[in-house]
């Protein structure tokens, strides 16, 4: 039973990944012999991108729950980081641009198609790199694309959030934005092992097998809060402090 459905979703996410990327790229190459090319190609890549996000939700029967309002765009979002599913998660309910590590751009696949939809990737080991990673989030917030940037610098198990690094958070600093928060939390279903190892993707858990096993599970449900406070602080390592105290507030109790 497990194999079946474990085959049946990889065939699905396969199909709506081929089908939506070649939607992307004929839409790109259309956008491109039109005028205004490059704001054509950016909204045409927002409406695919979130399109595929969604698709990609009912492929491995995640239910997304969503608890407050999510921010208007362009919008400076951050959020705790649990696993590769958190992108496919927010993706469906917002349109946006990840700040992801520079890794994922050399996955297979993968890493064509984060590219693909304007991912800005940064590499944490070289930390002169930073200042231009900072400018492309100004750049894309500066083109009316949303970001969400996961301050942690990496994912948990979900019982515990991780000091925030502010690195990231100084174009929002220096612009004076008003930056949202968002807390993500997963259950597996019942006689399903527990989200922690089966949803949250963390440590030294392989990738291959992890995704097999979500792949296998009955259900996920995702559940989202959207804080509705706003916090703009001129101090990046403030504003890092304040966010974490707004996105701790929205974890499950007990986790």
């Amino acid at each position: 039973m497990i194999l079946l459905r474990q085959s049946a979703r990889a065939a699905r996410l396969l199909g709506v990944t081929l089908v939506w990327y070649v939607l992307l790229e004929l839409g790109w190459l259309a956008c491109s012999l039109a005028p205004r090319a490059a704001q054509r190609r950016r909204r045409w890549r927002r409406l695919v991108k979130r399109r595929w996000c969604a698709a990609v939700c009912r492929a491995l029967a995640v239910r997304v729950e969503v608890v407050g309002e999510p921010p208007r765009q362009p919008s400076f979002l951050v959020s705790n980081h649990l696993s590769y599913l958190d992108v496919p998660v927010l993706g469906s309910l917002i349109d946006t641009v990840f700040v992801s590590k520079a890794e994922v751009a050399d996955w297979p696949a993968i890493g064509h198609l984060a590219t693909r939809g304007g991912t800005v990737f940064v590499d944490r080991a070289r930390k002169r790199a930073l200042p231009q990673v900072n400018e492309r989030i100004r750049t894309v917030l500066a083109q009316g694309d949303g970001v969400v940037v996961f301050p942690e610098g990496t994912s948990t198990g979900g019982d515990e959030l991780l000091p925030f690094r502010p690195s990231l958070l100084a174009p929002a600093a220096d612009l004076g934005l008003e930056v949202r928060s968002a807390t993500l939390s997963y259950a597996a279903g019942p006689g399903d092992p527990p989200a922690r190892q089966s949803v949250c993707w963390w440590a030294d858990a392989p990738f291959g097998p992890h995704v097999l096993g979500l792949l296998g599970l009955s259900r996920v449900r995702a559940r989202v809060v959207f804080h509705p406070q706003t916090v703009r602080e001129a101090d990046r390592k403030q504003l890092a402090d304040r966010l974490w105290s707004c996105v701790r507030s929205g974890m499950p109790q007990g986790e």
